[in-house]
């Protein structure tokens, strides 16, 4: 008996076990009822006392290491995600989701591909600046009542440490450290202390460009903005400029289009005028040179800025700035197309 003992042990420990089927399989024959171990403890009743002690302890040991087995492999298989042989592999997959741009940047990009067909490199700079680079380098005097008309943040209570209002101070970074002939685009974000609504919000981003060589003029202004409306909204697009101030340019102008909502015709969005304000812009003023160590005696150039925001709000005729800062899964779906 202690060989067929023995015997069983070497089957149960090589025992193999391929699906859940063969679990079972194992159960019945050796655990069950009608088992084989079931079998030699009733042939344990016939075995002389003498022999008893050493036989019930192998014969318990051998039932102990079968359920043992039993229980650690149903516990497997039980954890095991099955392939199950049934599945169709021609079957398409579930379609991802495709992600998308945030209007901002598709507008963004969109003005940087425009004006580098025409040369312009970008250049960025710190959002976080000095009076020197956001008033003083373009022509802001103290106590000069533009400074006003920023809504500035300053940090930390020193007015010499502020957020910048405009991209125009990595205008002033360039003129300092390159020498012309500059020809830049200046992306980024700008910070203004204003009440939040449709029409204003408190962080905003901005595209300025600038120019400078020799002979630069005001009409090499108006071509290059002609260029980049009807690039952006058209080739149908018309502008006009009037006059303006900006302390940093002289003169100085303000650019509408015409409305891409009526084409030009005149609605209650442009006021029945047929033209929307897009941008400002300007030739630079000699003083602004000046300060940044650039002869204009010498060199010329011009300046522009506008609102991403403000562009974005013409392309896809968005009527709301808060809906750019909400997050908005319902606002940002709508772009997915442009990727």
């Amino acid at each position: 008996m202690l060989e067929r003992i023995n015997q069983i042990t070497s089957e149960i420990n090589n025992y193999t076990f391929q699906s859940s089927d063969d679990i079972e399989k194992f159960r019945l024959k050796y655990l069950s009822k009608k088992g084989i171990i079931s079998s030699l403890f009733e042939q344990f009743k016939s075995v002389p006392n003498e022999h008893k002690k050493q036989l019930g302890k192998s014969l318990n040991i051998l039932k102990q290491l079968a359920k043992s087995i039993y229980d650690t492999q149903k516990s497997l298989f039980d954890n095991r995600n099955d392939v199950s042989t049934d599945i169709d592999l021609t079957l398409p997959s579930e379609s991802l989701l495709l992600g998308s741009r945030h209007p901002v940047s598709i507008i963004r990009n969109q003005i940087i591909s425009i004006f580098s067909k025409i040369g312009f490199n970008v250049e960025e700079g710190p959002e976080i600046e000095d009076d020197w680079h956001v008033f003083s380098g373009l022509n802001f005097p103290p106590e000069h009542p533009a400074r006003d008309m920023q809504d500035t943040f300053f940090i930390r209570e020193n007015p010499d440490i502020i957020l910048r209002t405009h991209t125009s101070s990595v205008q002033v970074r360039v003129m300092e450290n390159i020498k012309p002939p500059v020809r830049s685009l200046f992306p980024g974000r700008v910070f203004r202390n204003e009440a939040i609504s449709a029409r204003a919000h408190c962080i905003f981003h901005q595209v300025e460009g600038l120019y400078i060589d020799k002979n630069v003029s005001f009409s090499d202004l108006k071509q290059t903005l002609l260029f980049f409306a009807r690039e952006m909204f058209g080739e149908q697009t018309q502008i006009r400029l009037r006059p303006s101030f900006f302390p940093f340019t002289e003169p100085s102008a303000e650019m509408d289009v015409s409305c891409t909502i009526c084409s030009g015709r005149g609605c209650n969005v442009c006021k029945y005028t047929g033209f929307l304000e897009i941008l400002g812009c300007g030739m630079v003023d000699p003083s602004v040179l000046s300060a940044s160590s650039i002869d204009p005696a010498i060199y010329t150039g011009f300046a522009f800025g506008m609102g991403i925001e403000r562009i974005a709000m013409l392309k896809y005729r968005i009527n709301d700035l808060r809906l750019y800062f909400e997050n908005d899964i319902r606002f940002l779906r709508q772009f997915q197309s442009d990727l």
